[in-house]
């Protein structure tokens, strides 16, 4: 079950009663007749393609995330004062049961995926130059979960999670090689959710990790003729 205080995070344009995992990369991306802002219709109509490429990419390169039906689109962070618009991605992270992941502090474990995934993330969802460029883009949040350890309730896994909001102004050093992961950390936006209760904003000590890149699935190959490669960050 999903944590019902991530609702707090974004003030989305819809409602939606029900999240479904999306079937196939396709379903993905939220369309523009979804929104109700006429800035956030603009945006996904402009950048449909770079957000199939987009989906398309984490849906065949980082198999082991799920992706939820229309959790990629430009959302309106709650805590903005105006209709800021940020490319969005929420994951849900599948990954084995580790005990050296377990005996990790709350903050850690967020830390961990923090590194592992906000980088990668980010340079996945500015893969396409427009986006970068486009002014009416604010930032990019990534919204990253997984299952905590050794926690259940009424015998269903309880979920941690982190909202991070990364102004467009914080991604560009970190995208051309001039800040590390640590220095994302920073000054990043971070909030923090142990099942359904808000942790408030958390201070993470991050830093470079490649697992993303460079972890492979078993027995699972990517299609035919997609790159997953991502340009080196020193290049964008």
């Amino acid at each position: 079950m999903r944590p019902l205080g991530l609702a707090l995070i974004l003030a989305l344009a819809i409602v939606v009663s029900v999240i479904v995992p999306a079937a196939a990369q396709t379903e993905l991306v939220l369309q523009p007749q979804h929104y109700t802002s006429e800035k956030a219709k603009r945006l996904a109509t402009t950048h449909r393609a770079a957000l199939e490429e987009l989906s398309t990419s984490l849906y065949h390169c980082l198999p082991w995330l799920e992706i939820q039906r229309g959790s990629i689109g430009f959302f309106k962070p709650k805590h903005a004062t105006t209709d800021d618009r940020y490319l969005s991605v929420r994951v849900f992270v599948e990954q084995e049961a580790s005990a050296s992941f377990a005996r990790l502090g709350h903050e850690q474990r967020a830390a961990a995926m923090f590194s592992r995934y906000v980088g990668h993330l980010i340079q996945r969802m500015t893969a396409n130059k427009a986006i970068m460029d486009d002014p009416d883009i604010a930032g990019f949040t990534t919204i990253i979960e997984w299952v905590k350890p050794n926690a259940s309730v009424n015998g269903r896994a309880v979920h941690e999670t982190i909202a991070v909001f990364v102004d467009k102004t914080v991604a560009q050093p970190y995208l051309t090689g001039r800040a590390s992961g640590s220095e994302l950390g920073k000054r990043a936006r971070v909030l923090g959710f142990d099942g359904e209760t808000a942790l408030g904003e958390l201070r993470l000590a991050a830093w470079d990790d490649d697992f993303a890149s460079t972890f492979q699935v078993r027995n699972y190959k990517a299609p035919n003729g997609l790159d997953c490669r991502l340009t080196t960050r020193s290049q964008k």
